[in-house]
């Protein structure tokens, strides 16, 4: 499907789906405990339905009634899959859900799109061995899946180079389930607020991980259980940055509601970068709501460094190149792994549309205030970057074309729907 962008003014309200991260959590934990779990407000995107599927593949009973997901979970007594594991286009299903068919006695395919047919799961598959079960590629000099997970895994010890945080909270939360002891060790901890999230969703299940301050160290007891709870899904951060940047960069007064500041997912620091960018953005602590404002210029000049909010590359660096000034953007290395090479997409397809962009192994540069031009721009079948170019449009000169403008219901399936409510002129064809 093809997205056409032009150039809006946006008004009105406009509410966020829940968090991807919190929910592929809050399912997958779900499945691991022994009881059943409620789960208000999940996001409901291709991710979301991921970690459903592959509780249902481990046996868990999952009802979808409206909004409320509810999930019967096995326990320790996960499920051989009868047929096998799909992953669809999420990371951090195949992340988390390969150590779980390391606890059962049976071996498990686990694969996905083409996407995460390239992305690395080495890691895991490593630390799977090293625990006592055993994982293997199923291609010859292959880092990604298609791979083959057996159990038992005992415990032990795993390291990590801390470049992915997903492969890190796969083990943390298979671990307390093994028979005996685990330690982990992460080499340089990235994206640490993401393994703030994991810890936080395992304590509300009921069990206790010991780390260090550093994120160099973590502990974890074998033996213990998890207990289902019911809890509700925090608005989604990551999601939140595109209609922001959407309102600062187009003459627009928006309101952006139901949000958490006090949640742990790391990219609500999105709205700071993009306050001290100068844009006008006022935090309404009292009424859980952003007020946004757009339709002047402001000018950048500063460093953001997205080791912890790797996610937040696309959007910023859309905000970066609307700005007048120069904005360097630094810890890149996890957003290079991610759907597509994030770093060096944005860089080709923003350039498409005359913005100043320059980048390194670990670095990109955008020197904004340019009047970019509308052109037909590709999302590489990524959903971030397919919402960064249709807002890229929203101030460009002419029509912007997003092909493939369809992968964002991966992580936003109201997209749409959302931004044509605030007066956005994106039309599908």
């Amino acid at each position: 499907m093809k997205a056409i962008s032009r150039k809006s003014a946006l008004r009105g309200r406009a509410i966020v789906p829940g968090s991807k991260s919190h929910t592929i959590r809050a399912v997958l934990l779900a499945a691991m405990s022994e009881g059943t779990s409620v789960i208000q407000n999940p996001l409901p995107s291709q991710d979301g339905k991921s970690a459903l599927e592959a509780a249902a593949v481990f046996g868990s009973k999952v009802t979808v009634d409206g909004e409320t997901w509810i999930i019967g979970g096995k326990g320790k007594k996960l499920q051989l899959p009868e047929n096998y594991l799909e992953c669809g286009n999420s990371g951090s299903v195949s992340a988390f859900a390969a150590p779980m068919a390391g606890l059962i006695d049976g071996y498990t395919f686990v694969t996905g799109d083409a996407q995460i047919r390239r992305r690395p799961i080495r890691p895991i598959v490593d630390a799977i061995n090293a625990l006592g079960g055993t994982a293997f590629h199923t291609h010859k000099g292959s880092i990604a899946c298609p791979i083959v997970v057996g159990g038992v895994m005992k415990g032990g010890q795993v390291h990590f180079d801390g470049k992915l945080s997903q492969m890190v909270s796969g083990i943390m939360m298979t671990a307390p389930l093994l028979e005996k002891d685990t330690e982990i060790f992460v080499e340089t901890p990235r994206e640490k607020p993401y393994l703030d999230i994991t810890l936080e969703w395992v304590k509300r299940h009921g069990v206790t991980i010991e780390n260090s301050n550093d994120y160099k160290y973590f502990r974890i007891k074998g033996n213990q259980a998890y207990k289902p709870c019911d809890t509700t899904i925090a608005s989604d951060w990551s999601g939140v940055a595109f209609p922001v940047v959407a309102g600062i960069v187009t003459d627009s007064e928006i309101i952006v509601d139901a949000l958490d500041f006090n949640d742990s997912q790391g990219d609500k620091a999105v709205i700071d970068y993009l306050i001290a960018m100068g844009a006008d953005i006022i935090k309404d602590f009292e009424n859980n709501r952003l007020i946004v404002k757009g339709g002047r210029s402001y000018t950048s000049g500063i460093t953001v460094d997205l080791s912890d909010t790797p996610d937040s590359l696309p959007a910023l660096s859309v905000a970066a190149a609307y700005a007048t000034g120069k904005t360097v953007f630094t810890g890149l290395a996890a957003v290079r792994l991610k759907e597509t090479d994030r770093v060096a997409v944005m860089e080709s397809e923003l350039k498409k549309m005359g913005a100043n962009v320059e980048t390194g192994e670990d670095y990109m540069i955008v020197s904004g205030g340019r009047q970019l031009k509308g052109a037909e721009v590709e999302s590489h079948h990524d959903h971030r970057i397919a919402m960064a170019m249709m807002v890229c449009g929203l101030f460009a000169k002419g029509d912007t074309i997003v092909n493939d403008a369809e992968s964002c219901i991966v992580s936003f399936p109201t997209f749409f729907d959302m931004m044509k409510g605030l007066g956005a002129d994106i039309t599908q064809e």
